[in-house]
């Protein structure tokens, strides 16, 4: 595996551009050592020439020196001059590498061959240090690449077949064996393990997994074996897709980085263009010398260069990329990194975002001379051949409690009321109060029902006989970390909302668990559209966070959309900017945080830049700054404030 560090404007070791992973054989001896450390074994042989030439200029063998400073230049500032030239022919630009090889040869040509080559020195040490740093914020997105599964054992009937995990299909059947990484997306057939799914959602623990539950391709089997129904091929898999969305993040650059690399291209010019005018008006306007002035054009050419003004940017934001993806946060890009630290309003999805989109019986309240068993097993019996959530809910509630269930017969739905059919001779009847049209409740079965309907409660009534057998409340689930989000978010001065299809009572039932103020219910896609459009121009900048199809269009509109990685639907996670892998909402704040301090340092960095670009140009002329002081302090500047931006990996 390598990390290829390319520039998207060809302006070399000083922009930190377009990054692109490679996967590649592993590669041994002395051409590994090269490809990892070339750029200091570079610098290190031009510091050993200009030593060498050094030494010999002390003791006035001249030519020799001459020769040992040529090869120093050319060791050190062969791959800068040929980038610059490269960049020159092509895009018909001029870079920061070609002005720093052309002051170099500008102080050589004048005699100053030392302060000459401490500048290729210094520039390739340099580039070599930055690269070196920047490596340390692609290792934490980058070696997500090595969860990728390589091999898989499908099954043929009893016997196995193993193939590369890149052919699997949908409906293939695949063995696990203990220890071993998961292939692919898809439900447990046979078997219960721990599953290690850290890469996947960031969850430390290994989770329990038994049959019917889901699996997701480069997690790791536990202690048992198992037999696994791939329900995503390939290419298809939310390993797949977080890949694609890392390459993606890393690729598109920010707002703020476009604006510089265009700024560059004129500034450069502008640079060049009053060297020009220094190494000819100096002169005839204040009686420099032609050395003095040639020598000084040179020290403007290299203190006046942008490097450290380029570099202000993308090594903060791929730094907090990083930070946030080790943290279980997906940005797709630093545009988005940028963007959520501006965000006034937060926009909620209910169901799956703030709840657990999983239905589950909360009450069960029997009838009088009906045990709570009896209850349970005329409600699953009924609802077990049903595929509707609120029937699964009482089938897996009942099987929880190790019911037996009776067989049911005559089963028949009635479209959004319930069901209907026969258990132990019995007719039954299970739904909602308008199915069971002659029901008659006593006060206090009466109050319970509302009560249970005021909490935001689906209640379910059971009949049996003719008689009221009891009744079930289905509620979904919120989120453990749903109210500390909203309390963080509200402590951070945003403004939060709730966007839901359900029922008002549902939602201000929840909106009350959880802390939130303002609520639009019984929303159809279009009308949340229309609310994120509303938001946005009352308040400013709008994220929604959600995990349906339903939501997709609100995440499209609003200015980051933040989808639930491990719940969430297929275009859900590929509408939305910032994917929450382990589905924890409280990483939203810290992902505003996170934003709102990479603004702040990449501010910082740009102002300090500027201000020691000033200092140096103006010692330049009226404090005597030498070459060798000018070219330490610019390119300090400028690891300077790469360092800066790598606080953001903490």
């Amino acid at each position: 595996m390598r990390i290829v560090l390319t520039n998207s404007n060809g302006t070399g070791a000083n922009t930190m551009g377009e990054v692109t992973f490679a996967s590649e054989p592993r590669k041994s001896g002395i051409r590994a050592i090269w490809e990892k450390n070339g750029g200091i074994l570079i610098a290190a042989a031009c510091l050993v020439l200009i030593v060498l030439a050094w030494v010999l200029e002390k003791q006035e063998m001249q030519a020799g020196a001459v020769i040992l400073f040529v090869l120093a230049y050319v060791v050190g500032g062969y791959r800068q001059a040929w980038e610059g030239l490269e960049t020159l022919i092509k895009e018909k630009d001029l870079d920061v590498d070609l002005l720093m090889v052309v002051a170099a040869v500008g102080a050589a040509s004048i005699g100053y061959w030392l302060d000459g080559a401490v500048l290729i020195f210094i520039f390739c040490l340099s580039g070599a240090l930055e690269e070196y740093s920047m490596e340390k914020t692609n290792q934490d997105i980058a070696a997500i690449l090595k969860y990728r599964p390589e091999e898989a054992v499908r099954l043929k009937g009893e016997s196995e077949e193993k193939i590369k995990a890149s052919q699997l299909q949908k409906d293939d059947i695949v063995r696990v064996r203990p220890g071993e990484r998961i292939p692919c997306d898809g439900t447990i057939l046979e078997g219960s393990s721990a599953v290690d799914q850290s890469t996947i959602t960031g969850e430390s623990i290994p989770v329990d997994k038994t049959l019917n539950d889901a699996v997701f391709a480069g997690t790791i089997n536990g202690q048992g074996a198992l037999r696994i129904l791939v329900t995503k091929a390939a290419e298809d898999t939310l390993l797949s897709r977080i890949i694609h969305m890392v390459q993606e993040a890393k690729n598109e650059l920010p707002p703020s980085q476009l604006f510089v690399e265009r700024f560059e291209g004129i500034y450069a010019k502008g640079v060049v263009l009053l060297a020009l005018l220094l190494m000819i008006l100096p002169p005839y306007l204040f009686g420099w010398t032609w050395e003095e002035t040639i020598y000084r054009a040179m020290i403007f050419l290299v203190v006046a260069s942008p490097c450290a003004l380029v570099s202000s940017i993308m090594p903060a934001v791929l730094s907090g990329i990083s930070n946030a993806a080790r943290k279980g946060v997906l940005f797709k890009g630093g545009i988005h990194l940028e963007g959520i630290g501006n965000i006034q309003t937060v926009v909620f999805d209910k169901t799956g975002t703030l709840t657990e989109g999983k239905p589950k019986v909360t009450d069960v309240y029997p009838a009088e001379g009906v045990t709570e068993t009896e209850l349970l097993c005329l409600a699953a019996s009924l609802e077990k051949l049903s595929q509707h959530p609120i029937a699964k809910a009482i089938v897996d509630h009942a099987e929880d409690k190790q019911i037996m269930l009776e067989p049911a017969a005559a089963m028949q739905a009635v479209t959004g009321l319930g069901v209907s059919g026969i258990v132990n001779n019995t007719t039954c009847l299970i739904g909602k109060r308008s199915l069971l049209s002659d029901l008659v409740l006593d006060e206090e079965q009466q109050t319970k029902a509302e009560q249970l309907e005021a909490d935001g409660k689906t209640v379910v009534y059971v009949e049996a006989g003719g008689r009221f057998a009891g009744l079930l409340a289905v509620h979904d689930i919120v989120r453990t970390q749903a109210a500390e989000a909203v309390a963080q978010l509200r402590a951070m001065n945003k403004h939060v909302v709730m966007l839901t299809g359900d029922a008002r009572h549902t939602a201000e039932a929840i909106a009350r668990q959880v802390g939130i103020e303002e609520i639009h219910a019984e929303m159809l896609p279009d009308g949340k559209l229309n609310i994120i459009k509303e938001l946005s121009r009352k308040h400013g900048k709008v994220a929604m966070v959600g995990d349906g199809v339903n939501d997709a269009p609100a995440l499209a509109a609003a200015s980051i959309g933040i989808a639930m990685g491990a719940a969430g639907s297929d275009v859900a996670l590929e509408t939305a900017n910032v994917v929450l892998m382990n589905d924890d909402i409280t990483k939203i704040p810290y992902a505003i945080t996170l934003g709102s301090r990479t603004s702040r340092v990449i501010k910082q960095n740009i102002s300090f830049a500027l201000a020691v670009i000033l200092i140096l140009v103006v010692s330049n002329f009226w404090g005597g700054l030498n070459l060798p002081s000018g070219v330490v302090s610019h390119e300090g500047s400028t690891l300077a404030v790469i360092l800066s931006g790598l606080r953001l990996l903490r």
